[in-house]
């Protein structure tokens, strides 16, 4: 019975026992009574089966967790005992309840394997309504359901599913419904053994979420991060360079305690920050301690394995910030830095080209094809690196209009349009054009082409009066399209070909 939920085994007899009960009400034959008997004997069935099945959890908790971790298990395992003992409880009050039924009806008959008097329909009734045992019992189940679900914390008990309720019902209380005027004995001890059946399949329930929480993450993980652990940062020519890339977790609500080589770290969004200021040439290793508190209240330290890290003579970096091409007018920009150089006293030059910038970025410009070498030199005037990049043109952009470079659209979108578009897809850098020449045809089904010459992107009044009219079938091409782009040279890109749909 996994999370406390009928098996389908069970579903089925309380669809008989809803049965059985419907056919009370037309005649008590030895069919009926028999029927209720057999399902008395699965629900006794399926009592013993969930017994066995908390026995089972039971026992595996003790022989694991509790041996493994009793700090953690020993709350969990009091926990789960205090529903045992409320379950036993309620089962033994509901099985002195039958006892008292079976010495009314005169004991069982070995032949039927039933009370004796199992038609009688005086005996619930008076026992159960006129004696007042049946509202007693009621009670009982509430009170119980209430221990049961108190065992849990708030989110956990308002997604409880097992059965075990005694609510009263729209036309009538719980005790009348199950044990009124017209219900005969067998019956009766047929709906005290459903009890008893629902009442262990609520402490599965109860302990399975109970045990369940030994195996809940014991620290909350809220934010995620990617990361790559290079062995070394500095490799020699040749030598071949790995790394380690993985996705990490981490409580960014939280506040460890974590400390290197004795040193607490400041903490931000669950994260410390380690940071040195290096002397000596050569490798330098260290270790760090993060000491969490964890969601059941205790306290948990983690050691980092030992990292390390090379210093090295300063030498200057410059990078490309969108890629290791410098392109005709647009801004480039470059991050130049030199590893224990200030970058406030680092020069930069260029050849073939202009910088400006400074503090490690930079813009550059250039406006021919070919090569620029980018030289960065020190405070005292000794060079410590020239890179070489490429000098290439933009790209050639894509001419769109209504949203679209060629294909299908609806004859509605492109009479919605009013100019035509070039942009450069997929390009990093911010590299605008606008159209300056193009001629728009539109071929209608059975028509003469309409062609007109325009310049800018924007259509005007003729070709609009000329788009206002197509319809589904209809072509509208627009060729001979000219762009210039921010380093001002005219492009003749691709034509557009449309086909209007519905």
């Amino acid at each position: 019975m996994a999370g406390g939920k009928e098996t389908t085994r069970q579903k089925m007899i309380n669809i008989m026992y809803l049965v059985l009960i419907a056919m009370l009400a037309l005649n008590v034959s030895d069919s009926v009574l028999n029927a209720f008997r057999n399902l008395k004997e699965s629900m006794n069935t399926a009592k013993n089966n969930s017994q066995a099945s908390i026995d089972q959890l039971f026992s595996t908790f003790e022989a694991t967790k509790m041996k493994e971790s009793p700090e953690r298990a020993r709350p969990l395992l009091d926990t789960a005992n205090a529903a045992k003992k409320y379950s036993d409880d309620l089962n033994s009050y509901v099985e002195d309840l039958k006892s008292q039924m079976v010495k009314e009806g005169e004991g069982m008959d070995p032949e039927t394997n039933d009370v004796t008097k199992r038609s009688d329909m005086d005996i619930a009734p008076r026992m159960m309504i006129n004696e007042g045992k049946g509202k007693a019992l009621k009670a009982k189940i509430q009170e119980t359901r209430a221990k049961l679900i108190g065992l849990l914390n708030k989110k956990d008990q308002a997604s409880v599913t097992f059965t075990l309720d005694a609510q009263d019902g729209k036309k009538g209380t719980w005790e009348q419904s199950n044990f009124g005027d017209g219900t005969p004995l067998t019956a009766a001890l047929t709906v005290l053994t459903k009890i008893q059946a629902d009442t262990k399949n609520a402490e599965t329930e109860i302990v399975k979420r109970v045990f369940g929480k030994m195996d809940q993450a014991l620290v909350t993980l809220d934010k995620f991060s990617a990361v790559a652990v290079a062995p070394s940062s500095y490799v020699l020519s040749g030598q071949p360079y790995t790394a380690e890339v993985f996705l990490t977790a981490s409580d960014s609500k939280s506040s460890p305690t974590i400390t290197v080589n004795g040193s607490t770290l400041p903490i931000t969004e669950g994260k410390g920050k380690y940071s040195v200021t290096t002397g000596a040439e050569g490798v330098h290793t260290w270790t760090a301690s993060i000491t969490v508190k964890q969601t059941d209240g205790t306290s948990k330290t983690y050691t980092t394995p030992t990292q390390t890290y090379t210093v090295a003579r300063p030498s200057a970096v410059v990078s490309a910030d969108k890629m290791n091409v410098l392109y005709i007018g647009v801004e480039n920009p470059l991050s130049i830095s030199a590893p224990g150089v200030a970058k406030g006293v680092l020069h930069v030059s260029m050849s073939n080209g202009s910088l400006s910038g400074s503090d490690g970025k930079y813009i550059a410009k250039v406006s021919s094809i070919g090569e620029t070498n980018v030289t960065v030199t020190g405070e005292k005037g000794q060079v410590l690196g020239t890179t070489k990049f490429r000098t290439k043109r933009i790209p050639d952009p894509k001419a769109f209009f209504a949203g679209k470079s060629g294909g299908n659209t609806s004859a509605a979108n492109i009479r919605a349009q009013d100019r035509l578009f070039a942009r450069l897809d997929g390009f990093d850098f911010d590299a605008k054009f606008s159209v300056t020449h193009y001629t728009l045809l539109v071929v209608k089904p059975r028509q003469d082409a309409i062609i007109k010459p325009g310049s800018g992107n924007v259509l005007t009044g003729d070709m609009k009066t000329a788009l206002s009219s197509v319809t589904p079938g209809s072509t509208v091409v627009f060729r001979d399209i000219t762009a210039v782009g921010p380093d001002g040279v005219q492009r003749e890109i691709d034509p557009i070909v449309l086909s209007a749909t519905n």
